[in-house]
């Protein structure tokens, strides 16, 4: 008798079945893109620039968290779809402790060698006389205090949506958003902790909602392949090798973003910090288009991987072009949103008139990339599903550091901080073309299977 996950996997109509899965996805997504973005917004209403600049330069190192959990997330939530798709559930279990435990090792190995080498990592992200106390309080109650449950919760949503409970999973990254929201303003106006303030709600915010997935783990133990067991940990069955290789991507997307954002920081730093908060400010806000792109092509993952690996293709190949459409068109609609409304939306954040005049110039450039971004994370999510490693990995190296970075130091000596975002979307294009020349040979393979 097939299981209300099952039929979703197998029977439901793939409209309703990507729905299903996507929707809940696109909203934790946004979720969180909107508590980081009110992190930044509750330290704009400081109205200090060098603080809003500081969220920013730390910005880069706490998204190495989001990698670590892509990387065990997506890699382990691949694994599990396909090995469920097989019919085995014994590797399901094992490759699900797997993922939480080196997880939660890797991160707080990470938030121990911030701490220790601060003097060192910060100056080299950016940070300067100004802002390099604000930066070193805030990365302590992210990372050092705060890795763990970081990292622990973005996986452990991905691991629960691999066995279709994606409304589950996205609960618990709602859980963390909506908490951070509420607790910014206690930390950072109520408690006059000021940036610091902010660090200490997005840590409390991510212990929370990671304890939430333990407990929903603990109490669906005979419904879920998930397991906390360290008894079920093993290196054996090429589960380290597939979980690492199929995640790697997008961890290395992230990679390649903080080596990208350290280096636009970097270069916007010598014209003044009212230009790094600008950048800042613009890319938080530029990040509830990728959200929306990146929930669509993340939450469909099980539902490929698992057709892919039952072999209904035309299944798999439907869910693959209903999450084409959806996410352009949504993507088209934020893009024209983010263009016009540019300028009151960057003052929302802060009222320095500078700071303004970056944010709102590059918030019109860089928001162009929705439609190309929704290609390219459609496209790599594919090869993830299926198992492929290469090619998502090429993808996003393109797309951040591959292409961007050397755009940056070119444009800035062309014409310095006011051309330089052109770099991201032109890099977004290009690699959205790469990706295009290397799905259409797979989608032709699958469709004479």
């Amino acid at each position: 008798m097939k299981t209300d996950k099952t039929e979703l996997f197998e029977t439901t109509p793939v409209p309703r079945a990507v729905l299903a899965l996507v929707v809940p996805t696109v909203i934790s997504q946004m979720v969180t893109v909107v508590y980081n973005m009110a992190d930044t917004f509750f330290i704009g209403q400081l109205n200090d620039p060098d603080q809003v600049a500081a969220a920013s330069l730390a910005l880069p190192l706490f998204l190495l968290t989001t990698g670590m959990a892509n990387l065990f997330g997506i890699g382990g939530a691949s694994l599990i779809s396909r090995s469920l798709g097989l019919g085995d559930g014994e590797k399901a279990r094992s490759t699900s402790a797997f993922c939480i435990w080196t997880a939660a090792a890797a991160a707080l190995a990470y938030g121990l060698v911030i701490f220790a080498f601060r003097r060192t990592i910060l100056p080299a992200v950016g940070a300067n006389a100004y802002t390099f106390d604000y930066c070193s309080s805030y990365l302590f109650w992210t990372l050092t205090i705060g890795a763990v449950p970081t990292v622990l919760n973005a996986a452990l949503a991905h691991l629960v949506r691999a066995e279709g409970y994606s409304g589950q999973a996205s609960f618990g990254v709602a859980l963390g958003g909506v908490l951070n929201i509420l607790l910014d303003p206690v930390f950072i106006f109520g408690f006059r902790l000021q940036i610091t303030g902010a660090a200490v709600a997005t840590m409390l915010s991510n212990l929370i909602a990671t304890a939430y997935f333990v407990v929903l783990i603990l109490r669906k133990r005979g419904q879920l392949h998930l397991t906390l067991d360290p008894r079920c940990y093993r290196l054996s069955d090429g589960i380290p090798k597939e979980v690492l290789l199929v995640g790697l991507p997008s961890s290395i997307m992230n990679l390649m973003a903080i080596f990208s954002n350290v280096t636009l920081n970097k270069l916007l730093v010598h014209y003044s910090n009212a230009a790094v908060a600008g950048i800042g400010i613009a890319k938080k806000i530029d990040m509830l288009a990728f959200a929306i792109a990146n929930g669509l092509s993340q939450g469909v993952i099980p539902l490929i991987g698992y057709n892919y690996s039952a072999k209904n293709i035309r299944r798999m190949r439907d869910a693959i072009k209903v999450t084409l459409i959806l996410s352009l068109a949504v993507t088209t609609v934020g893009a024209i949103l983010l263009f016009t409304c540019a300028n009151p939306l960057v003052r929302a954040f802060i009222n320095d008139a500078e700071t303004v005049r970056y944010g709102s110039m590059f918030q019109r450039i860089i928001c162009i990339t929705g439609p190309f971004t929704a290609i390219t994370t459609v496209i790599i999510s594919l090869f993830q599903s299926v198992g492929q490693k290469g090619k998502p990995l090429v993808l996003s190296m393109l797309r951040k550091g591959g292409l961007d970075v050397p755009f940056m130091f070119l444009l800035d000596a062309l014409g310095g901080a006011d051309v330089i975002a052109w770099a991201t979307p032109i890099a977004d294009c290009g690699s959205m073309l790469v990706g295009l020349l290397l799905f259409l040979p797979l989608w032709k393979k699958l469709g004479k299977n």
